[in-house]
């Protein structure tokens, strides 16, 4: 695949997609973008892209065919609205979902293209705004093989570990199961570190403790540092999701806990920080009172009707 042949599409320029949209610049790959907003694309015209009005009016100039969306719903809309990306696509031409999207959303967009003689393939990605900046970023795709094999060299200018992982909608799965495993493991470990610090240990020197253990010498406690350090002046939780965009619109769970500055002891307790509010009213994370002078870990875990890491 010569790049000076292949013209790139890129529809969401976001957090994520903005990211991976400029590394294609960067690999040499003549590119052309599409975003709700021009704004978000300002960087990469003035670095060469071609601006499309539509999604339509890129799938008319691309060969290759990348989105980076929200929601399943968004990609549904781009993909196959009047003006979507279906009403212009080339017979041959790939197009490459980055979403986290849903397992009946890439199918149905899979048969859909077919019809057109186009190949469409779910290709989430992980590693977060730094990883999409830095291209240390995993790819799973799923789909047709071979369109896998013939766009590796560009998928590799986006991520260092583009991988195949079966039919249509197995790089969806394992995407999933990728993020449930993570909240299942933070949830997890926001219990059993709110135990040790309520025991009286300090946050910083139990993390460093367990980490010399056979459990820590796998990196499982590694990720904790982040949420320790006291730089963050006001600790927090979010009991609704966040996936690697950033974006608090998802529809997998993730506690999240944190060492800050606090209130004296015996003040602490049940807050809503806002943020709850995200996936509803009723969803509402209790922060643990934890005897500490200066600094305090809250946790909270929506798991049904029971939030975990209540006092």
């Amino acid at each position: 695949m010569s790049k000076d042949n292949v013209v790139v599409g890129f529809v969401g320029l976001g957090t994520m997609g903005g990211r991976m949209a400029a590394n294609v610049q960067r690999a040499g790959f003549k590119l052309v973008v599409h975003d709700l907003h021009r704004q978000a694309a300002s960087h990469h015209l003035a670095a060469g892209a071609i601006w499309a009005d539509s999604p339509r009016a890129l799938a008319r100039e691309a060969d290759v065919i990348f989105s980076s969306l929200p929601e399943p719903s968004d990609v549904e809309a781009v993909a196959l609205a009047g003006d979507g990306l279906i009403a212009g696509i080339k017979p041959g031409a790939a197009y490459f979902d980055l979403s986290t999207n849903s397992l009946s959303v890439v199918k149905k967009l899979n048969a859909a293209f077919a019809l057109k003689g186009a190949h469409m393939l779910d290709a989430p990605v992980s590693g977060g705004p730094a990883g999409a900046a830095s291209r240390k970023l995993a790819i799973w795709v799923g789909g047709d093989e071979n369109v896998f094999d013939r766009h590796k060299a560009l998928l590799d200018a986006i991520g260092d570990k583009a991988a195949y992982i079966g039919p249509i909608g197995s790089a969806t799965v394992a995407k999933l199961v990728h993020n449930m495993s993570s909240y299942a493991l933070v949830c997890a470990l926001a219990e059993t570190f709110t135990m040790g610090v309520k025991a009286g240990v300090e946050p910083l020197a139990l993390w460093q403790a367990v980490r010399q253990g056979a459990a820590g010498r796998r990196f499982t406690f590694d990720a904790l540092i982040d949420q320790l350090r006291p730089r963050r002046a006001h600790a927090h939780v979010q009991s609704h999701p966040r996936r690697d965009d950033g974006s608090s619109r998802a529809w997998l769970g993730r506690p999240r806990f944190a060492l800050g500055n606090a209130a004296p002891a015996g003040t602490r307790g049940c807050q809503d920080r806002g943020g709850s509010r995200a996936v509803g009213r009723s969803a509402r994370a209790c922060h643990s009172r934890l005897p500490l002078k200066t600094a305090s870990i809250k946790t909270g875990c929506q798991c049904g009707s029971r939030s975990f890491g209540e006092a």
